[in-house]
């Protein structure tokens, strides 16, 4: 008998999270998303080669799916955008957004994302 136990997805993504959160500004720590995961409050979309974190977002007159980290091998993350769309439709999602590098415009085009905004960002101190 052995005392391992097996590796969770959170346990198993985890390099991925933590390598997407260093360009997230310090808004989130591995242990948040663990949380927001373990609560319900975020999504993990665990893949082979890398894995996506979503939670929902409720304005007062849309709802948007936040895909708003992802890590990974990036034909794995974009071959996601199926699965992960048909979930927020079933969840009464109005449509899908996310913030990230200018390296996700051209990928991402190829689904039918679209710039909408530029997200800029200042530190007050």
């Amino acid at each position: 008998m052995t005392d391992m136990k097996p590796i969770n997805e959170m346990d198993r993504c985890r390099k991925w999270i933590e390598d997407a959160l260093e360009y997230s500004g310090g808004t989130h720590t591995f242990q948040d998303i663990a949380d927001g995961v373990a609560e319900g409050r975020m999504q993990l979309w665990p893949a082979p080669r890398g894995c996506i974190v979503t939670e929902i977002v409720v304005y007062p007159r849309k709802k948007y799916l936040n895909l708003f980290l992802a890590g990974g091998e990036l034909d794995q993350l974009l071959d996601m955008n199926e699965s992960i769309t048909a979930w927020a439709k079933q969840w009464g999602c109005d449509g899908g957004m996310m913030s990230g590098r200018s390296g996700w415009k051209k990928p991402l085009e190829k689904l039918g994302w679209k710039v909408m905004h530029v997200h800029y960002v200042k530190e007050l101190e």
